[in-house]
């Protein structure tokens, strides 16, 4: 802690975890233990000889307890039944109590926040009907963290203005987890992967000159089977076809249905890179070359060893196209897109060495060039390590960059940068003291004596700031635009040849 006072001013404003949030997953008993067999089969003998009378009663029970919670409970069940089918003898047909039953035995509800929610991030919603004067709806985008410290991404929504008010709007339910598959490649976006994870020899170019610039992964199939025999029985070849097979499984789309409130939506761990979570998306709305918008956000994927960028790109926050980042900048933590071109070419924060904030540049926004740092840890509140809360915002002073400081005792506090517009890895100025540190009443949560943001917004000159409080629940403060640079600091050194700011 600094002692000082922190600049920005706190609402009383809140959202909390809420248990009631929950998903249906499929359940297979023994798997959730690793090493463990499954013991699918053992219960689906056990169902089989359920009689009449017990299954009857029991679809009805499940219906009762359960049907409130989830939409189309029923399908959701008969498809989780589906998916075990293989372990019903060959002869035996289920009839629909019995697929609801079968279903419901493989079917667990997960708590989507039942240990912590924070680290949010902000954007203008894509609907802006309905409003009053001087209001605007917004989306935050929010870390969910449930059973097994298995992150996910939700979203909630909140009104600012007239003036500096802010309210959360209410989160409906139930939750609904969007429903994945596996989206094209473009040819030469999947070689520079391939490259860069060194993965392209002669079997693999084989297979990309044999598909045509955008393919699907049957394509990709259908190439594979194809290949010649002299290639697959070379030395490796096994595992360059293990690493072509992840990585074309690694773009994915996510649909959501469009009757839904976008609080409702969920986007759970979907492949094995993330499947111990989907962490800290940096939301933001990107603008192209042509005045095209789009919205993107980064996030970390963790797999329960290793980390990874991943970005998604979405026009209208319903339907969702995910990719892998590659490259030195995307090793780590912490990636954070402009919300346009800079001189032409992506650009985005990045943290790659694991405690100092960099710049990094792409041509596609999936591959990207070795980081240039641009501000290191310095303050004694930041001592251990420094990184971004966000993508930059652009103002007539520069791109005003939230960060974050990890000092003693593990505390987080934010503060802020101002980066040259032109070149960004010029640092025009610095906040000396947090931005915002844990209060007293602040400091207890699931991860205590944090603060910290995935995003702000600037909304009629105020710089608006939803941050989570302990990873256990998100709060929001806000400071004028101009107050924050009258407390900024000049900063004479640059980052680059001359060093770092």
């Amino acid at each position: 802690m600094t002692g000082n006072r922190p600049l920005a001013h706190r609402i009383d404003e809140h959202l909390y975890p809420d248990l009631s949030r929950v998903v249906a997953r499929l359940y297979l008993p023994g798997e959730e233990i690793a090493g463990n067999q499954s013991r699918v089969a053992l219960v689906v003998q056990r169902v089989l000889r359920l009689t009449d009378d017990e299954v009857d009663q029991e679809a009805e029970i499940v219906v009762k307890d359960f049907a409130g919670r989830h939409r189309d409970l029923d399908d959701l069940l008969y498809e989780n039944a589906l998916r075990v089918s293989s372990h019903v003898p060959e002869g035996v047909v289920l009839n629909e109590t019995q697929s609801l039953v079968m279903g419901a035995a493989f079917t667990a509800e997960f708590a989507v926040e039942g240990a912590a929610l924070c680290n949010p991030s902000v954007v203008v919603d894509p609907d802006q009907s309905d409003l009053l004067e001087g209001e605007t709806r917004l989306v935050l985008s929010v870390r969910a963290i449930g059973e097994g410290h298995v992150s996910s991404l939700g979203f909630a929504s909140a009104i600012v203005g007239p003036g500096r008010s802010w309210r959360f709007l209410p989160r409906q339910g139930p939750l609904i987890a969007g429903r994945t598959q596996p989206l094209s490649w473009v040819n030469s976006q999947f070689r520079t992967l391939l490259e860069i994870d060194g993965v392209l020899d002669d079997l693999s170019h084989s297979i990309l000159a044999a598909l045509p610039e955008v393919f699907t992964i049957d394509d990709f199939r259908v190439a594979l089977a194809e290949v010649h025999t002299d290639l697959l029985i070379r030395p490796n070849a096994g595992d360059t076809i293990a690493a072509l097979r992840r990585a074309v499984s690694l773009a994915y789309e996510s649909l959501f249905p469009m009757d839904i409130e976008l609080s409702q939506q969920v986007l759970l761990p979907a492949i094995p890179d993330e499947r111990a979570g989907i962490e800290d998306a940096r939301l933001v709305r990107f603008t192209d070359a042509e005045g095209n918008s789009e919205y993107r956000a980064t996030y970390t994927a963790y797999n329960g060893h290793d980390v990874g960028g991943r970005l998604i790109i979405s026009g209208d926050l319903r339907h969702f196209h995910t990719y892998p980042m590659t490259g030195p900048a995307a090793r780590n933590k912490g990636v954070a897109i402009f919300p346009r071109l800079v001189d032409g070419r992506f650009m985005a924060l990045c943290r790659s060495d694991g405690e100092t904030t960099s710049i990094t540049r792409s041509d596609d926004g999936l591959a990207w060039d070795e980081p240039v740092a641009v501000h290191e840890p310095t303050a004694a509140w930041e001592v251990v390590q420094v990184g971004n809360c966000g993508s930059p915002i652009e103002l007539a002073e520069g791109w005003l960059v939230l960060t974050h400081g990890v000092g003693p005792m593990r505390t987080y506090a934010i503060g802020a940068v101002l980066l040259d517009l032109e070149d960004p890895t010029k640092v025009l100025r610095r906040l000396e003291t947090p931005l915002i540190e844990p209060a007293p009443d602040e400091r207890n949560g699931y991860v205590p004596n944090v603060v910290y943001s995935c995003g702000g917004i600037v909304h009629e000159g105020t710089l608006w700031l939803p941050f989570g409080i302990g990873d256990s629940r998100i709060g929001v403060a806000w400071i004028s635009v101009d107050e924050l640079l009258d407390a900024m600091t000049s900063v004479a050194a640059y980052a680059g040849a001359d060093g770092i700011a």
